[in-house]
């Protein structure tokens, strides 16, 4: 693994309960280290699943914690009863209190300004979408308006899937909703224009939740019935946003050291399905094993062309 450079910062997808391969993967890398996340990155951001451990790190956690923490509290949090059997005809799946608890165990009542008066600051850039005012929320230590938030707040509002979850204050929901289930690109703007690093001496990591298979077949797309096609449009939105924010900074930040890591899907997972925790381990350790061997992702082998002189519009 090349050496990271003076500044070092870390962006982490959504997902659900599939927040356990980068968890896996960042104990992988501090055992590498011999150092805990919180010593290596000076800024993180994350969305939804990845607002967990965004945050996780700011108050220190370590990676082998963050992933307990999935694995003690994913059926907790993800646990059927009669809201799962009879969706959709309710409003959400799963209630908000067991992931708050959970939450409120490991984060304690900190609020998102403790990040940046600790004695060693660092910056927790946290995503959510704000329903009222049809927006996204970047929640951040150092805003006044966020100063006074607890994390365990900040992280629910982010982590709110729209019918997996109530919306948080009845306006929250997960920030993945915008253009930020892959919170790479903010990451980089944050730390060139925000804290205003040099990006030659800047390492971005971006972490992956995994990437889902192709589960259509060539033929079976004019067999579709119309409400056939809400899974393949919501996949090709989530993958096209997913890896559009990898193509900007690659191609907006030059001189910075970025590097995607991603593992592939041998098959689909639902975002709340707990029984795949051991399997998704397993993709954790080969997310970590990427990071240690530079094997970044492919995503970034598509580079974007210049028009040559020919070209007239």
């Amino acid at each position: 693994m090349r050496p990271f450079r003076k500044h070092v910062a870390v962006a982490i997808d959504g997902g659900g309960i599939k927040g356990v391969i980068p968890a896996r993967a960042l104990a992988i890398l501090e055992v590498h280290l011999g150092r805990p996340s919180r010593e290596i990155f000076q800024m993180t951001a994350g969305t939804s699943t990845g607002s967990i451990i965004a945050a996780g790190i700011g108050i220190g956690l370590s990676g082998a914690a963050m992933h307990r923490l999935y694995s003690e509290f994913g059926d907790v949090v993800f646990q059927r009863s009669w809201r799962t059997c009879l969706w959709p005809l309710v409003r959400y799946r799963y209630p908000l209190e067991p992931l708050k608890t959970a939450l409120r165990r490991y984060m304690g009542d900190r609020t998102m300004s403790s990040f940046w008066t600790a004695d060693t600051p660092i910056d927790v850039v946290i995503t959510t979408f704000d329903l009222v005012e049809n927006r996204t929320r970047f929640i951040k230590p150092w805003k006044e308006e966020y100063a006074d938030w607890p994390v365990v707040k900040a992280v629910l509002a982010s982590s709110s899937v729209p019918t997996f979850f109530p919306p948080v204050s009845a306006r929250y929901v997960d920030g993945g909703v915008g253009a930020y289930s892959n919170p790479c690109y903010l990451a980089a703007y944050e730390a060139r224009f925000v804290l205003e690093w040099d990006p030659a001496e800047t390492t971005l990591i971006s972490l992956g939740t995994g990437r889902d298979p192709h589960t259509l077949r060539p033929g079976e797309v004019r067999t579709l019935w119309p409400w056939e096609w809400i899974g393949p449009v919501l996949g090709a939105f989530l993958r096209s946003a997913d890896d559009q924010q990898v193509h900007l900074v690659d191609t907006f930040f030059e001189k910075l050291d970025f590097r995607r890591f991603q593992v592939d899907l041998r098959e689909h997972i639902p975002m709340d399905d707990v029984t795949k925790i051991s399997e998704l381990t397993v993709y954790g350790t080969e997310l970590g094993q990427k990071i240690l061997n530079d094997e970044t992702d492919r995503s970034l082998e598509v580079k974007a062309s210049k028009p040559g002189p020919e070209l007239r519009w």
